[in-house]
């Protein structure tokens, strides 16, 4: 779903505290940010097969923009092999490589054991959003 209000931002689809944050109970959230040179999905909660509809969305509009892709992943809590293999996809189908900001120690460990993280660019601090 995009925003058609505000051209340089999208919501994909939203649950969650106000500021971002997962909340307990709160299973998921998928977010996509568009700015003036970056596409950015912002996951949090549990990144699972529950919300492969958003994902897949996340991925079309992000692929759409024709920008860069950076996936926010400091808010992760858990991830499968569905996020693992939504990471994959996308890395395969974006022509600019796609950076990984603050992933956690357990994504971090599913990128390295599936050797995904060679696609991708994994990259410990945030610059923002422009």
């Amino acid at each position: 779903m995009r925003d058609t209000s505000d051209p340089t931002s999208a919501i994909v689809s939203g649950t969650g505290t106000h500021d971002g944050l997962p909340e307990l109970g709160d299973p998921a959230s998928v977010h996509l940010i568009v700015g003036a040179s970056r596409a950015r999905i912002v996951l949090s909660g549990e990144i699972d097969a529950d919300i492969g509809a958003e994902l897949g969305e996340a991925t079309a509009e992000a692929e759409a923009t024709g920008l860069p892709v950076e996936i926010d992943a400091h808010h992760i809590t858990f991830m499968d092999s569905s996020g693992v293999a939504f990471l994959a996809r996308l890395a395969s189908r974006m022509p600019h490589r796609v950076r990984i900001l603050r992933a956690p120690p357990t994504v971090k460990f599913l990128l390295e054991v599936t050797r995904i993280g060679e696609l991708l660019e994994i990259v410990d601090e945030d610059e923002g959003v422009d």
